[in-house]
């Protein structure tokens, strides 16, 4: 019996940080918290891009694009979705999340989700570095261990996942 599992060594490892900057007094926490988890586990800065898109419908195309790249070992894409007074948060909130998902399941290097989804501005916050953590450090801290998880793996083991 063989077991994989990805060390949290981040060094030697590219990342892409795909940031919305819709709520960006949000983004940018969760931005702050990647960046940190990154070099806290070995990351050099001068190994991780920043792309800014307008918001977080947006993520999954540019997180697609970078994946195909080959230039990075993971992609993290960074957004907050705050609900407001009618239903576009239901749909924006939806529709990132499956397009991230579809990115993920087809991508030869791990895309992680790291977008929030918050009643108000206040859930978001303490989400992006208050009193719940940030998850912007969270997704980073699993895009190093799924980047050395990946490199275990048989080649293109992701690709048309869950496609039959």
């Amino acid at each position: 019996m063989a077991v994989f599992q990805g060390d949290l060594q981040a060094a030697g490892r590219r990342f892409a940080v795909v940031v919305a900057r819709f709520n960006q007094l949000v983004t940018q926490a969760l931005l702050e918290g990647a960046r940190d988890g990154l070099i806290r586990h070995g990351a050099s800065a001068s190994d991780i891009d920043v792309i800014w898109v307008p918001g977080s419908m947006e993520l999954a195309p540019v997180a697609a694009r970078l994946a195909r790249s080959g230039r990075y070992d993971a992609v993290i894409c960074l957004g907050a979705v705050v609900r407001g007074g009618t239903a576009h948060f239901e749909h924006v909130a939806r529709e990132t999340s499956g397009a991230i998902r579809q990115v993920a399941l087809s991508s030869d290097v791990p895309v992680l989700f790291g977008v929030l989804t918050a009643d108000d501005l206040q859930q978001a916050m303490d989400r992006a570095g208050g009193k719940m953590g940030n998850r912007g450090y969270d997704a980073a801290v699993a895009a190093v261990e799924m980047a050395n998880l990946y490199r275990q793996l048989p080649p293109g083991a992701g690709r048309n996942a869950g496609q039959s």
